[in-house]
């Protein structure tokens, strides 16, 4: 694969200050920035828009927004609130997509949780389309069902996406929570055909992790058959970057660069967009 094809999510890189992702993942010869929240917090957002822009990188997009579950309506009333200062940063920033994690309140059943992220997201739309970003309803892997989200696969997804039906709403695929799915082929075939597959995120699932979110792997480390996937992907028509996303405490402990080699070797193998 041609790392111009190949975006980083700046959490991959987490020691690093937005301005060391910007200039490392340049240097390096990747082609895409995704921005976490995390990196830009109290940062002038004009100045990192043109750092990114300078660089010659392609922002991807903005993670995360989502959250939409509480036990209370002040609660979910504040998610929503956040979720609009996520999309203006995304356009403060010129990022086209905020991914969304949707969230799970302990104590709550699946279902209870699905319904308020539901509400929350058609809640939040208009104001989406206001400013013209798309959001991408990323589902996690059903260990983090209790507390992080009750969308748990592509299915859950699809399902969730084609019922609110909005143009600007679609799914993000991460390997790392969907490996598991026996009709994943079906779904995201599902996806591409409606044109809501909005992003491909890789890293690799270990089965003896130490840690359920913080001992990830670089693509070919653990279970995930990721070139199968990817080539699923591809063959489905998505035509957009390949986006590492590892979070990986062993990694972060190590110098940055390095990892960034790493990362490099380990994307060799899968395939190159099919660009129209």
């Amino acid at each position: 694969m041609q790392l111009c094809h190949t975006t980083i999510h700046t959490f991959t890189t987490k020691p690093w200050s937005i301005d060391q992702c910007i200039e490392g993942y340049a240097r390096h010869g990747f082609g895409g920035i995704s921005v976490w929240r995390e990196h830009i917090a109290g940062k002038n957002l004009a100045h990192v828009r043109q750092k990114i822009r300078d660089s010659g990188l392609q922002g991807t997009s903005l993670v995360r927004g989502g959250f939409f579950t509480s036990h209370t309506e002040e609660g979910r009333k504040a998610a929503i609130v956040e979720n609009q200062k996520a999309i203006m940063e995304a356009e403060e920033l010129g990022l086209p997509m905020v991914v969304l994690v949707c969230g799970a309140t302990p104590g709550q059943i699946p279902s209870e949780n699905y319904v308020q992220i539901e509400r929350g997201i058609e809640e939040i739309l208009p104001f989406a389309e206001a400013a013209g970003i798309r959001l991408a309803v990323e589902p996690l892997h059903p260990m983090y069902a209790g507390d992080r989200s009750a969308v748990c696969s592509m299915k859950d997804a699809n399902d969730l996406v084609e019922r609110l039906s909005h143009p600007l709403l679609g799914v993000a695929l991460d390997v790392y929570h969907v490996w598991w799915e026996l009709n994943l082929l079906e779904e995201i075939e599902r996806c591409a055909d409606e044109s809501r597959l909005f992003a491909f995120h890789v890293c690799d699932f270990k089965p003896d992790m130490n840690h359920v979110l913080l001992d990830r792997g670089l693509p070919g480390e653990g279970i995930c058959n990721v070139g199968i996937i990817d080539q699923w992907v591809k063959q489905a028509g998505f035509c957009g970057h390949t986006e590492v996303e590892i979070f990986s405490q062993r990694y972060w402990d190590m110098d940055q660069d390095e990892f960034l080699k790493k990362i490099a070797i380990s994307l060799q193998p899968l395939a190159d967009p099919v660009l129209d």
